[in-house]
């Protein structure tokens, strides 16, 4: 009898422990930071014809729910097309345009100014130049995809961070 009673002792401890070690590995995951933007450059041709001392690039980013841009600005004129999911974006300084509609026959859809924060959602673009200082943010709950164009200076890097 005693030998039955401490089998089932040492066995409900043993399962105190699993379950406290799967309360552990939840309560973890649930906290855990989502995974920073990946930035993956696609294209990139140094001093193009019309642009020397620049760097004409492609790149596509993928914002994963909860991850967020820290302010940074772009040292030239940068294109960001939202292929999928709704971007929350802030201007600190400048501006930034919003459009809709094929590069070659755009509509202008509003434009972003300092201290403002609005939601660019697929099928919209941002018009970004060096003066406008921002950060954006994916607070919804699909991955936000952009595709990026960008004329920079030929070593400058896609961003610049801000204090």
């Amino acid at each position: 009898m005693k030998k039955s009673r401490r089998f089932l002792i040492g066995l409900s401890a043993l399962a105190l422990v699993a379950l406290g070690g799967a309360g552990a590995t939840l309560a973890i995951s649930a906290t855990s930071d989502p995974p920073a933007p990946k930035y993956n450059s696609l294209a990139r041709v140094v001093n193009p014809i019309g642009a020397p001392g620049r760097a004409l690039n492609l790149a596509r980013v993928v914002i994963q729910p909860g991850a967020k841009i820290p302010l940074h600005l772009h040292q030239g004129t940068q294109v960001g097309y939202i292929q999928s999911g709704t971007l929350t974006y802030t201007v600190e300084s400048g501006q930034a345009k919003v459009m809709t509609g094929p590069g070659d026959a755009p509509e202008f859809v509003r434009l972003i100014k300092a201290g403002q924060t609005s939601r660019v959602k697929a099928g919209e673009w941002l018009i970004e130049q060096p003066s406008n200082h921002h950060r954006a943010a994916n607070n919804g709950n699909d991955p936000v995809v952009i595709l990026l164009s960008n004329l920079l200076l030929k070593n400058a890097k896609p961003s610049k961070l801000l204090p």
